[in-house]
């Protein structure tokens, strides 16, 4: 039994439909990577840098602890920060190792030593980095920048992306 040329071009009709939403998925799935927020902000949207402690007063360790910058993760899933780096507008940087930022928390990198805990890491270093006029930046492990922060630039500036 043969169908009629009616049923032909209605089976054609739902085929080419159907190729036609699978080749517009394709190119959304492909692009996951690079979405944006509205902004501006790609893959790791949820993780912001949040409070900053900058050029503290003092000498030693003690003072050095005592600045830092606060990195956030405010969506509800943990992010492995493997690879992020964390800079100043002179060019320090610091790179995280096998850390895991849980959703919703935060962890303060303190420019001083110390133990690293799930709440602090430390930079070991022996002199501060944030200045009263700085910039951090924090890039994601592919050097993209996740979020920005300035401050004592005429007051406190927000220069989040």
């Amino acid at each position: 039994m043969s169908a009629s040329p009616a049923a032909h071009r209605l089976l054609a009709a739902a085929l080419a439909a159907g190729a036609l939403v699978g080749a517009a998925a394709i190119p959304a799935a492909a692009n996951d990577d690079d979405r944006r927020d509205h902004r501006g902000r790609g893959r790791y949207s949820s993780i912001v840098i949040g409070d900053v402690q900058h050029d503290t007063r003092g000498r030693g360790n003690r003072a050095l602890n005592r600045e830092w910058v606060e990195v956030e993760n405010t969506g509800r899933h943990s992010v492995e920060l493997r690879g992020f780096t964390l800079t100043d507008g002179d060019g320090n940087r610091y790179r995280f190792r096998d850390f895991r930022l849980d959703g919703r928390s935060s962890v303060k990198v303190h420019t001083g030593h110390g133990h690293n805990t799930h709440r602090d890491l430390y930079q070991d270093r022996s002199h501060q980095i944030w200045d009263e006029r700085d910039t951090a930046t924090l890039r994601d492990d592919r050097g993209r920048v996740v979020d920005a922060q300035s401050w004592g630039r005429r007051g406190h500036h927000d220069n989040r992306r």
